[in-house]
């Protein structure tokens, strides 16, 4: 049954709480359990992973940037150079008991296969990205006719490095189609809010402007927002 929690996280501005901390990662880390083995695919700089060990996760990292890989190693987290679409596929099967993908499923090759790893290698998957269809991506894309950019798509379309932009209903269809349980989910309006209303997937999908999801493998779908 699909758990749709807000949590009281007042933002200064789009994305970010006002102690400065990524919102989404905020709403990821209430998801994982203290105590948890954690692998953080995609991790950046490990500032998520940071969080984490904060509250006492036992936190493993891959990133494809060597930039990346150095400044969470500089950290002292245990990160190492990797590429979600490839080296998932080495990992033993319930190797960790959450596996976090934040905001970068749109930049993988095969969204699909790294979320079946995702769920393989980990009894939960955490899922955060930008909401493609967000009514200002809409109106932008009507009246101004250009890709958008908005301050969770900041980069041009020849710069950025996402090339599988999804909506929050396109990722609710996928985890159907894959046998996802959704657990929780959480959608963030542009103040960095999480819409409060328990409202039907298509009002999330105008107004959320990211989304946070809690999956598992047990079960064949969620429930359906009323």
């Amino acid at each position: 049954m699909l758990n749709r929690t807000d949590h009281p996280i007042g933002a200064q501005d789009a994305g970010r709480s006002a102690s400065g901390v990524r919102v989404d990662h905020l709403l990821v880390a209430a998801m994982v359990a203290p105590g948890s083995r954690v692998l953080d695919v995609g991790c950046g700089d490990g500032k998520l992973l940071q969080l984490l060990e904060q509250r006492g996760v036992d936190g493993r990292g891959i990133e494809i940037s060597r930039e990346g890989v150095n400044a969470s190693v500089a950290k002292g987290l245990a990160v190492i150079q990797g590429d979600a679409d490839t080296d998932l596929a080495d990992y033993p099967d319930d190797a960790f008991d959450y596996v976090i993908l934040s905001q970068t499923l749109q930049a993988t090759r095969r969204p699909r296969e790294v979320l079946e790893h995702m769920l393989r290698i980990g009894r939960h998957a955490v899922v955060s990205f930008p909401n493609f269809g967000h009514w200002s991506i809409r109106l932008g894309l009507l009246f101004g006719g250009r890709m958008p950019q908005t301050a969770n798509l900041p980069d041009t379309w020849y710069d950025t490095q996402n090339i599988h932009f999804c909506t929050i209903k396109d990722f609710r269809d996928l985890c159907i189609l894959i046998g996802a349980r959704m657990e929780r989910a959480v959608a963030v309006n542009f103040w960095g809010k999480p819409l409060r209303l328990p409202a039907p997937w298509w009002f999330w999908n105008l107004f959320g402007e990211q989304a946070v999801f809690l999956l598992s493998r047990q079960g064949k779908s969620g429930e359906r927002p009323s």
